[in-house]
C-alpha cells in the first residue's frame, strides 16, 4: 500500500491551456501509477465533479482557468479531498497577474513597471511612460496565451483588442530584455535556477510547448550569492501569494543585471519539456520522486 488511498490525478479542463494539461496530467498519472500508488485520470471536463466522491486525494494537474484559478480547489475543499498545489485564496491571486504585482509592490519585492489598458487608454502615453518594446498581455491567462510583444510606435491599440479577446483585465509592462528566468518551489525549498533562452523572440506558446530549440540552462549561470538571493526572494514571494505545496515563479532579468518578478505559477507543467522537473533533477530529484513528493503534500485549506 502507498498509504495515499484512491489517488484522482485532475487534467484535461476546459481552459485554453487544455492541451498542455493533457500532456502534464498523462505523465503525472504514469509516474504515480509507476509506482505502485492507485491513481486514476479524472478529466473536469468530461466527468462531473461529484464522481470524485471515494477519492482520498487529488493531483490538480489542470493548467489556466477553472484548473488553477480556486474553483476547482474550492470544489474539493467541499468534498473534503486533500488536493496538490495552492489553496482557494492563493490559486485566485496566482491567476490574476495585476493582484499578484501588487502584493509583491507592497511587500517591497521588484517587478516590471506596468499600466493596466482599457479602450479608453491613452496608448500613445503608455508607450511612451513605458518605452519601447513592451508586453500587452491579459491578466487572467496563462502559457503566454494572448500576449504580444510590441515594438514599433502605434502597437499598443492593436495589442490591447488581441489581449482583451481573452480577458477583460489587460496588462502593459515595460519590456526587460536581459533574460529569462524561472524559479520552481517544492516545500519549503526554492529549486536552482533555470534560465530559458528561445529560439524565438520571446518565450511564447510555441517556444514553450511546440518547438524544441528552446535552450533550458541549469545551473542558470548567475553567481552564486546573486542566484542565492533571488531564490530566497523567489521563497518570499510565492510566501507572501499565501502559495503552498509547489509552484514556481517566474522572473526577468535586465541588462544591469537587475531582477524583477513577473509571475506566480501555482499549477506548473509536468510535461517533457517543463521547467519544475528539469529543476528537480539538476536538485537530485527525478521525475517520479518530483510527482510523489508533490503528492505528499496535497493538503486542505
Amino acid at each position: 500500500m502507498s498509504g495515499f488511498g484512491k489517488v484522482a490525478v485532475l487534467f484535461g479542463g476546459t481552459s485554453a491551456e487544455r492541451e498542455v494539461s493533457l500532456n502534464s496530467g498523462s505523465r503525472v498519472l504514469a509516474a504515480l501509477c509507476g509506482q505502485g500508488i492507485d491513481a486514476h485520470a479524472f478529466d473536469p471536463a468530461e466527468q462531473p465533479l461529484d464522481a470524485l466522491k471515494g477519492y482520498d486525494r487529488a493531483f490538480v494537474a489542470l493548467h489556466g482557468r477553472h484548473g488553477e484559478d480556486g474553483t476547482i480547489q474550492g470544489a474539493l475543499e467541499v468534498m473534503h479531498i486533500p488536493y496538490t498545489g495552492s489553496g482557494v485564496m492563493a490559486s485566485a491571486l496566482g491567476m490574476d497577474k495585476w493582484r499578484t504585482k501588487l502584493l509583491w509592490q507592497a511587500a517591497g519585492l521588484p517587478v516590471p513597471e506596468y499600466e493596466i489598458l482599457s479602450a479608453d487608454s491613452d496608448f500613445a502615453a503608455v508607450e511612451t511612460h513605458l518605452g519601447l518594446p513592451l508586453f500587452v498581455k491579459p491578466a487572467h491567462e496563462g502559457s503566454s496565451i494572448g500576449i504580444s510583444k510590441v515594438k514599433q510606435p502605434g502597437g499598443v491599440e492593436a495589442a490591447y483588442r488581441e489581449a482583451s479577446r481573452h480577458d477583460a483585465l489587460v496588462i502593459a509592462e515595460r519590456g526587460i530584455l536581459g533574460g529569462e528566468y524561472t524559479v520552481g518551489i517544492v516545500g519549503d525549498e526554492a529549486l536552482p535556477i533555470v534560465k530559458i533562452e528561445p529560439a524565438t523572440e520571446w518565450y511564447d506558446y510555441e517556444a514553450k510547448y511546440n518547438r524544441d530549440d528552446t535552450r533550458y540552462l541549469c545551473p542558470c549561470g548567475l553567481p552564486p550569492e546573486q542566484e542565492a538571493e533571488i531564490r530566497r526572494q523567489a521563497l518570499a514571494a510565492f510566501r507572501v501569494v499565501g502559495a503552498r505545496g509547489w509552484g514556481r515563479v517566474d522572473f526577468l532579468m535586465d541588462t544591469e543585471g537587475r531582477h524583477y518578478f513577473l509571475e506566480i505559477n501555482t499549477a506548473p507543467g509536468m510535461t517533457d519539456h517543463s521547467l519544475v522537473p528539469m529543476a528537480a533533477r539538476v536538485a537530485g530529484m527525478d521525475y517520479p520522486a518530483l510527482v510523489r513528493r508533490v503528492l505528499e503534500l496535497a493538503a486542505n485549506d
